[in-house]
């Protein structure tokens, strides 16, 4: 298979060394250097592109794959307030995008404990729910794609949490999400169920970029030849 990278920044490079050790062969490198080459053009010359990069750059990358007709591996965050945009515009040109907040594979099981543990908690007002993410200094957005996910994965299952904060909050019908950024932490996520008289916290701690760069060559190989907006639920038939 031929993948096009859009962003070789660190994650670019990881993906790129599990890609060439998968068989596959890289056909396009995009970076701050070379913007000028991601045209449809060259995006033809891919079977998949996958798309590292920032947000404000995210959307209009994957339109550009879109109208070259290949499938894109979302990778970047903090673009979410134009998903209804990306997704519109996926279906009005046929096109494939595999969108996730986190490739990697124990974060995706993660999401479900989550989602699972939030249901058993519903009817237990009298923990309250606290998360925090942390991250790397590097990472431009927050709180990060992966709180977010885990913070809707609660609403979804607790009745009375209806929005989540990026803040500290006392309002029982919030989710407070603390974003921490500290040196090269790679993402670490927590999430406790805390009460007067015990608490209860799951955690999940990335230990470095491979889980995310495997995850997101395994989403690229699983778009290739499909249609539509695909998830990492669809790849491990969660």
């Amino acid at each position: 298979m031929k993948i096009a990278l859009i962003g070789y920044g660190k994650m670019g490079k990881e993906i790129e060394k599990i890609a060439v050790d998968r068989g596959h062969e890289i056909v396009l490198k995009i970076d701050i250097t070379n913007p000028e080459d991601l045209t449809i053009r060259n995006l033809q010359k891919a079977d998949v592109a996958i798309e590292f990069t920032i947000p404000t750059l995210a959307v209009n990358n994957y339109k550009l794959c879109f109208e070259a007709g290949i499938p894109v591996v979302s990778g970047t965050t903090g673009w979410l307030d134009r998903k209804p945009e990306v997704l519109e515009n996926c279906e009005k040109l046929n096109g494939t995008f595999f969108y996730a907040s986190n490739f990697s594979l124990g974060v995706n099981i993660f999401f479900s404990l989550n989602k699972k543990l939030a249901a058993l908690m519903a009817n237990f007002d009298e923990y309250k729910i606290e998360m925090t993410e942390i991250h790397h200094t590097h990472k431009l957005d927050a709180p990060s794609g992966t709180a977010i996910t885990l913070a809707e994965g609660i609403i979804e299952n607790i009745p009375s949490k209806t929005k989540w904060v990026n803040q500290e909050t006392e309002n029982a019908a919030e989710i407070g999400i603390i974003s921490e950024r500290i040196g090269e932490v790679p993402g670490t996520h927590i999430i406790k169920y805390d009460s007067e008289v015990d608490y209860i916290e799951i955690t999940h701690c990335v230990k470095n970029r491979k889980g995310l760069a495997f995850g997101a060559v395994l989403a690229a190989e699983f778009s290739h030849g499909k249609k539509g907006v695909l998830t990492m639920n669809d790849l491990l038939n969660i």
